[in-house]
């Protein structure tokens, strides 16, 4: 069981800048029992130094995906966490290291895959690559200087995965149906948006950030296939009214995968 947690958990670097990171972040990795990695848009991938500061990890390296885009490197995951330093605007649900790896490890054991993503050194992540997570996990610091380096940040979540899968303190259960990957909800998010202009509900000329805070309930909610399978077959029954109703032409499409 607990080689299926560290398989399913993938740790994502978005758009590193500095080599030597990523491979502090394997080595971080490798401590740890944790081989999977994946790289969104990295600056330098690979590269002698990112070898020589992974110190004998270079199993995590040669095995790494490397990917353009968050939603490419979380896109068959069920569930997708980031950790975060920076405070939002618009709050996103957050939770300590603990207790996300709980929900890292109930996920990963019943058989999804998992995705832990960690931001730019510089800035983190944006907003909008944080809108594709499920929550947010902010490690405690002292008040005045809450800035991890990237590789320790990873070293702090590896080692509480692995604290709570020796200690079996977090137990595996069967969901009812797989959780809708990151895949499914970008696509549930782009044929909400349209459906919502459909009906007249939203102007994206005036966002007002409408589409943020429904990405946020829906993380929030942690759907399941059958349950976006539902609500994609709102979406599409409320465009078929509004189109029977005379409020869109004829041969309006509705965005994403048919049902």
């Amino acid at each position: 069981m607990s080689a299926r947690i560290f398989e399913n958990t993938h740790i994502v670097l978005v758009a590193t800048t500095h080599p030597g990171n990523i491979g502090a972040a394997a080595r971080a990795m490798k401590t740890m029992g944790m081989p999977s990695l994946r790289l969104v848009r990295p600056k330098i991938f690979p590269s002698a130094e990112v070898t020589a500061r992974a110190a004998g990890a270079g199993d995590i390296l040669s095995r790494a995906r490397v990917v353009e885009s968050l939603s490419a490197a979380v896109e068959d995951c069920g569930l997708i966490l980031a950790a975060t330093a920076r405070t939002r605007g618009l709050a996103w649900p957050e939770m300590t290291p603990a207790q996300g790896v709980t929900r890292i490890i109930a996920a990963a054991a019943a058989g999804a895959q998992v995705a832990m993503v960690f931001g730019n050194e510089r800035s983190g992540l944006s907003n909008d690559e944080l809108e594709s997570c499920q929550g947010a996990i902010r490690i405690p610091t002292a008040g005045d200087y809450s800035s991890l380096n990237l590789a320790a940040a990873v070293q702090v979540i590896c080692y509480e995965l692995r604290k709570q899968v020796c200690d079996g303190t977090t137990a595996a259960v069967e969901p009812e149906a797989p959780p809708a990957t990151g895949a499914q909800l970008e696509l549930l998010y782009q044929h909400l948006e349209q459906c919502l202009m459909d009906i007249g509900f939203y102007d994206p000329a005036k966002p007002m950030l409408l589409m943020r805070r429904l990405k946020r309930l829906f993380n929030r909610a942690q759907l399941d296939a059958n349950e976006y399978n539902i609500l994609r077959g709102i979406l599409a029954a409320a465009q078929h009214s509004a189109r029977g109703a005379g409020r869109l032409p004829g041969d309006s499409q509705t965005t994403g995968e048919p049902l």
